[in-house]
């Protein structure tokens, strides 16, 4: 059998594969990290917050030199029905100065720098290079991976996977199950540009101050959710969608995104705003109880080839899950590299440390958290139910007397089909969920 070429190869240079063989190089491994794209992040669809407390520990001091859009001071919760919203808005100055809380990027140019960390720790980047396959010893171990370029094939003793949602290496290896329609969605985004000082004046922000502004009951009953993001001089507009229920709609997702920028609570922002990019991409947001098998012989899946999104609706996280996966990945692949051992009991210690962490530990205590929210009580009834009770509470009926809130809320109720055991029933399980 030929000899390895490397000691590991880390496919995919977007967060996870980054921060992977970012880890390995500093601990003494020979890696190659495999991109597809011209350069890391070409072909990223991102239109979120990356939370950078996982970077604390790696890259000291990391806020001072990360190509940031903006630093998210404000986040705002929307409840909406066709004519009205509700806002719960939350600002704080803390998230405006180190060591931050988060904040939007572009992920060109997020992953770029990420990945030129890791080749200053002596990573080797190969881009415009797909991973085709697995090689495999006499045993069926991997062993290296099959590559697009002539004589491409790269032997090693450890593959990490970070290929995305559909990783085409979890499957060949037989990690990835069956994919399953209703633990994926499909986020769709435009990027809209405005002025930098019409977005500080519309906003309310200044300097380097971002808003993120997630939004319920505006997919027209769709299982999903809509978001706003803005970055230094643009605006990311934007909904996740549940792939069945976009399915039997047969509705076009930019027509959601049409009715987001339409809404009255939407619109004044975007006026005079020009497209500058469309763009669509697919989440894994099964969670904890649908997340392949991590690791087999020579192998480890890390970031959406995992399936780590936790969308939870309160949170809505990607990335940060993504570089804890990567860093625990290529951790232990380079204690299994150390030990001389890469089989599926070498490798083992990835699934320990990632239950020890956020990673693992988030995605279990959360996991009926996707279930609860595209549910079709919170996604059809409750945004309706809850502005037609806020806008009687505060709706005044002079001369007649104001009724007690309890009735307001009954009729609410009845006018949305919900009944006093639903909400028992529900708020029971969002208080285990969400414990």
């Amino acid at each position: 059998m030929s000899e390895p070429n490397v000691d590991v190869v880390v496919v995919g240079a977007g967060p996870a594969g980054s921060a992977a063989a970012l880890a390995l190089a500093r601990a003494g491994c020979s890696v190659v990290l495999l991109e597809r794209g011209p350069y890391p992040g070409a072909k990223n669809m991102y239109g979120g917050v990356v939370y950078g407390r996982v970077l604390d520990d790696v890259l000291p001091r990391w806020w001072e030199e990360v190509p940031v859009q903006r630093w998210v001071t404000r986040r705002s919760t929307m409840v909406l029905t066709p004519t009205q919203a509700l806002t719960v808005d939350f600002r704080s100055e803390a998230w405006g100065a180190a060591p931050y809380n988060g904040m939007t990027v572009y992920r060109s140019d997020f992953d770029g720098w990420l990945a030129g960390h890791a080749v200053a720790a002596g990573a080797q980047l190969v881009t415009s290079t797909v991973a085709t396959g697995l090689l495999r010893d006499a045993a069926g171990r991997v062993v290296g991976v099959k590559t697009d370029r002539p004589d491409g094939d790269l032997r090693c003793k450890v593959v990490i996977a970070c290929d995305g949602v559909n990783s085409f290496l979890a499957k060949e290896a037989g990690l990835l199950p069956r994919a399953d329609a209703h633990h994926h969605t499909l986020g769709v985004k435009e990027v809209l540009a405005l002025p930098r000082e019409v977005i500080d004046d519309r906003f309310g922000l200044r300097g380097d101050e971002g808003l993120d502004i997630e939004m319920l009951g505006c997919t027209r009953g769709i299982p999903g959710g809509g978001f706003l993001y803005t970055n230094g001089d643009t605006v990311s507009v934007g909904a996740v969608l549940q792939l069945p229920g976009l399915a039997a709609s047969k509705v076009r997702p930019e027509e959601i995104i049409a009715d987001i920028k339409a809404h009255p609570a939407i619109a004044p922002y975007l006026r005079g705003a020009t497209l500058k990019e469309y763009s669509a991409h697919l989440i894994p947001e099964g969670g904890y109880d649908a997340m392949p098998v991590l690791h087999h012989d020579g192998l480890l899946l890390a970031g959406d080839a995992a399936g780590m999104t936790l969308a939870a609706g309160i949170w809505l996280e990607g990335v940060n899950f993504a570089l804890g996966s990567g860093l625990a990945a290529g951790r232990a692949a380079a204690r299994a590299v150390a030990a001389g051992d890469t089989t599926r009991a070498g490798l083992a210690s990835y699934r320990r440390d990632l239950e020890s962490t956020f990673v693992l530990r988030d995605h279990k205590r959360l996991r009926g958290a996707p279930g609860l929210v595209l549910s079709d009580r919170v996604q059809q009834r409750y945004p309706g139910l809850i502005a037609d009770f806020v806008e009687s509470v505060f709706g005044v009926t002079n001369p007649a007397p104001k009724p007690g809130f309890v009735r307001l809320l009954r009729q609410s109720m009845r006018r949305h089909g919900v009944k006093m055991r639903h909400l028992v029933a529900d708020g029971i399980r969002g208080g285990r969920v969400f414990r």
